[in-house]
């Protein structure tokens, strides 16, 4: 997994045994074990790794207009009961909520007010709640509704 997984070797001394995996991907789903050994003590413990994947189609940045489907999956052994969505969930009026059982949102002409802070989450049936968070980017005009502008002549125009 080198070069993802680092110690952080100036918390070892505090008693941090803490290890970072930087980017996370799928395949790193499994039970990991730490293991330490102070003169004839050893202490280990179990750490469980789940991973979520949002996945985007087309991947990010989408072109505005175009249908875009997004899907968010999980590790978690049970049942999928309910998959939400949230766009801009801190920006009161603006933001949305989608809920369905499937794990996709489909977006059918994406737009520019579109953009910006989206997150998923998955609910199961043993109560467990996963979600992510991703930022989606879309291109497209994001100028003024009336085509035409007005500039003085000899000056710029934006």
């Amino acid at each position: 997994m080198k070069p993802r997984v680092s110690l952080q070797d100036s918390a070892l001394r505090n008693g941090n045994f803490s290890l970072r995996i930087d980017p996370v991907r799928s395949e790193d789903v499994g039970l990991y074990e730490a293991q330490v050994k102070y003169r004839t003590e050893v202490h280990s413990c179990h750490v469980e790794l789940g991973v979520i994947t949002v996945t985007l189609s087309p991947p990010n940045p989408v072109i505005e207009n175009e249908l875009l489907l997004m899907s968010c999956n999980s590790s978690h052994r049970a049942s999928l009961v309910e998959t939400c969505w949230f766009h801009k969930e801190d920006l009161g009026p603006t933001s949305r909520t989608f809920c369905s059982l499937s794990g996709t949102l489909s977006v059918l002409h994406p737009a520019m007010s579109d953009a910006g802070s989206w997150r998923c989450q998955l609910r199961y049936s043993d109560k467990e709640i996963i979600s992510a968070a991703f930022n989606l980017q879309i291109l497209g005009f994001d100028g003024p509704t009336n085509p035409v502008v007005y500039a003085a002549a000899g000056s710029a125009a934006d």
